[in-house]
């Protein structure tokens, strides 16, 4: 059959679908006669109700339901016969034209793909980070554990505090004489030189002795969270209820086996943190590649996102708010009156680089392997407790190992893109690399 298909504005195109009245008809008045041989009806024996009786309660019904379907078959048999690839589900109206002798027509109005043209990967600008896991980054991981794990003693009567002392505070402060919210409280404890406090507030503790007490002023930062009392300068008074020392523990075999190292020496705790150190730090630099790289994909491609994909990516969305509202105890999370818009530039964003990135996978050839599924299930479950446990269940799980596919099929891209475009390397700590990830 020939079939004309009208553009109507970017991806929306119209394919006017005719269809016989004398067959449907005849199809209506066969499904009705069947019909009438097994329903029941007041006042009528089974097998014996008039055909009318039937076509009054059953014809709209039956009618509809046929010619839905014959429109289905004949929408899917048109846009093959074009070999368009459809969006979503068609509009299927009356058409406005007028309808040919012995036919009834209907316009179908719907999106298709867009053809994307995947930039020239070789003028493409991608900046890439680079990071190592060193002595000094296992130094200072280690550091930070021996703080978890650090204990306190009293010091001597007469100590002043010092910074990483534990102290135990009673304050008050007001602003133009008047008490504020959160500005008072009894047997607060901090840490000294941690930022647990305003620098303001840590500088008066320092020095002081248990059982001394001082007024001093404060000016809160005009960025603040608490916005009643952000830019403005409060009166605290502050008294020292205790003082207390920090003691760190060694770094020998029993610091080694509180932490769980296999065979309780240091040795095997430094490698074992290594490992768990560059393992997280290779995802985080993952992330943040793959940032970079779906940023100049965007930014190098041109091309229109058909508005079905982005409305049920932007309810898809929404169903996953209200679940996490749920989750978070909110009560009627499923009645709540969320806009759905809010959700728009985000989605265009995801169903345009979803686009994109499987046009890439599909020229390229750079699906996901089931080897590389597997090597990378093997991978993330090698920092848990019992890792043949998890790769088992991730392999017996066809959602997980999908989700895992995806995730190195978009690894395979990044890698591709980074191969083959302008790349600009720019070194990161790890410190930095873990604040912004």
């Amino acid at each position: 059959m020939s079939v004309t298909v009208e553009t109507l504005e970017k991806l929306e195109r119209k394919i006017i679908l005719t269809l016989p009245e004398n067959a449907i008809k005849s199809e209506v008045d066969t499904r009705l006669r069947k019909l009438a041989r097994t329903v029941k009806m007041d006042g009528f024996r089974p097998g014996k109700i008039p055909i009318n009786a039937i076509s009054q309660r059953y014809g709209y019904s039956v009618y509809h339901e046929i010619l839905n379907d014959k429109l289905g078959k004949a929408f899917s048999a048109a846009a093959n016969e074009a070999r368009l690839r459809v969006v979503g589900q068609p509009l299927i109206t009356p058409s406005q034209t007028p309808n040919p002798e012995g036919m009834v027509a209907f316009d179908a109005v719907f999106e298709v793909y867009p053809d994307v043209q995947a930039p020239d990967l070789a003028t493409l600008e991608v900046k890439k980070f680079n990071t190592e896991v060193n002595e000094e980054v296992l130094n200072k991981t280690i550091d930070f554990l021996r703080k978890q794990k650090r204990s306190f003693t009293p010091r001597p009567d007469g100590a002043s505090a010092q910074d990483t002392d534990r102290v135990t505070v009673d304050f008050e402060g007001k602003i133009d004489g008047e008490p504020f919210e959160g500005g008072k409280a009894d047997n607060f404890q901090f840490i000294l030189g941690e930022g647990q406090m305003l620098k303001a507030f840590e500088e008066a503790a320092i020095g002081m002795k248990t059982g001394e007490s001082k007024t001093f002023q404060l000016q809160f930062p005009a960025d603040y969270h608490g916005k009643d009392v952000a830019g403005k300068t409060a009166d605290f008074m502050l008294s020292i209820k205790s003082i207390e020392e920090t003691h760190l523990p060694e770094v020998d075999q029993e610091f080694a086996r509180s932490l769980g190292s296999k065979d309780g020496s240091v040795e095997s705790l430094r490698a074992e943190l290594v490992q768990n150190l560059e393992r997280e730090v290779n995802a985080r630099l993952l992330a943040r590649n793959k940032q970079n790289v779906m940023d100049a994909l965007l930014s190098g491609t041109t091309l229109d996102v058909p508005q079905a994909s982005v409305q049920t990516d932007m309810e898809r969305m929404l169903e996953a708010m209200r679940t996490q509202l749920k989750e978070r105890g909110m009560k009627d999370a499923d009645k709540a009156q969320l806009p759905v818009e809010m959700f728009r530039s985000q989605a265009e964003r995801r169903v345009r680089l979803g686009l994109i990135l499987a046009e890439l996978v599909r020229t390229h050839g750079l699906q996901a392997t089931p080897e590389q599924v597997r090597a990378y299930i093997e991978d993330m479950a090698a920092s848990f407790e019992n890792p043949a446990e998890v790769v088992r269940f991730h392999l017996t799980n066809n959602q997980k190992i999908a989700e895992a596919g995806n995730l190195v099929t978009e690894k395979n891209v990044v890698e591709f893109v980074f191969a083959h475009a302008k790349i600009s390397s720019e070194d990161i700590t790890v410190d930095a690399l873990m604040a912004n990830s």
